[in-house]
């Protein structure tokens, strides 16, 4: 058995948070300061060292007390919009995502500083701030981006709610993403998958729900015969669902009928697991990756093949409201987005059938 020495480091302390990960600090002077990287490696002295030389309390400033939030900091307005009605009315989903993307903000201790953004004065953060902390995840733009969208919307409360007198996240640009996000299926990786998963398979029915609904997966595991009325799927989004419903109703067309009548489903859903249970949206998702991983498509995944539908109708002449009235989209801008090269290949045929015209 392999003996291992445990290193005891002066005024280094471990926790263990509710997941079970172990994090390090430093605890000197009633300050409790967070230390990142491997212990002993480069990153984690030079935290070290800092946080040594930062300045004890003042003699009245509140004590650090595991549990407690000092009020007027980051981490102490975060905990007030929590807790309010303006959080507390988006989707449970929105509200744990965005709870763990301002946990990492509060938690993160910027290179060469030594407290962590939750323990600054939230009055004091300006634009400038912010827009540093945006160019310290430039390698993760989507993440970037999500990190200021919460921050906005942190700022939006404390002004609404007088902490504040403007929101100094307002104009703060967010970060050019990395090419088109998520990869439309094409024609081929479609038809790749349909050759390994035939008619008869959930996954084939998975595959046919998305491509002839254009729905995300949340709205594909709730499918079922209960939404269907003469001839028609009709269902709530479940985006959205609390705060902006979109009700929308969508024809069978023949090919998703024939797959449907083909297809093994359950009593309360069309994608049903081994055990003739419902899906979780997570396991769905879960699932969709081993069936495209088996058919070799390791880029594809179940939002690909939303897009893939929507570039589909762009293809076959759809207008942008059109393709919304199916998507289920409020605004045009995302539908521009995954109809981009669609819309690009059908100006180039229109403009080269032109051409063609004026030399004949």
């Amino acid at each position: 058995m392999e003996n291992r020495m445990k290193v005891r480091i002066k005024y280094v302390v471990e926790d263990t948070d509710r997941h079970g990960s172990v994090r390090v600090y430093l605890r000197k002077d009633g300050r409790k300061l967070r230390l990142h990287g491997p212990l002993g490696s480069p990153d984690f002295w030079r935290e070290y060292h800092a946080a040594l030389k930062a300045p004890p309390k003042k003699r009245g400033e509140t004590k650090t007390v595991p549990g407690t939030i000092q009020k007027g900091t980051m981490r102490w307005l975060v905990a007030q919009y929590t807790a309010s009605g303006m959080f507390k009315q988006l989707g449970a989903k929105t509200q744990k995502d965005r709870r763990a993307t301002l946990e990492r903000f509060c938690n993160n201790i910027p290179k060469g500083k030594t407290l962590p953004d939750g323990e600054l004065p939230f009055d004091k953060l300006q634009p400038k701030h912010l827009r540093l902390r945006r160019d310290a995840m430039v390698a993760t733009p989507e993440a970037a981006n999500t990190m200021l969208k919460a921050l906005k919307q942190v700022f939006k409360f404390a002004v609404l709610y007088e902490h504040l007198a403007a929101n100094p996240a307002a104009g703060v640009e967010p970060l050019k993403s990395k090419g088109d996000g998520y990869h439309s299926w094409t024609l081929e990786e479609i038809e790749k998958f349909e050759k390994v998963h035939p008619i008869g398979t959930t996954a084939r029915l998975a595959l046919a729900l998305a491509l002839y609904t254009g729905q995300r997966r949340s709205d594909l595991v709730q499918f079922g015969k209960q939404h269907v009325r003469d001839g028609w799927l009709t269902f709530t989004q479940f985006k959205g669902r609390e705060n902006r419903p979109v009700r929308l109703e969508l024809p069978i067309i023949p090919e998703l009928q024939r797959i449907l009548d083909a297809s093994p489903t359950g009593d309360l859903a069309f994608l049903a697991t081994a055990y003739g249970k419902p899906f979780t949206a997570a396991g769905f998702g879960n699932r969709m990756r081993e069936w495209c991983d088996k058919a070799g498509l390791s880029d594809c995944s179940t939002h690909g093949l939303r897009k893939a539908a929507a570039s589909r109708l762009a293809e076959l002449g759809c207008t942008e409201f059109e393709i919304m009235a199916i998507t289920g989209h409020q605004t045009s801008k995302e539908v521009t987005r995954y109809t981009k090269a669609a819309s690009q290949r059908l100006r180039a045929e229109s403009a080269l059938a032109k051409l063609t015209g004026t030399k004949s």
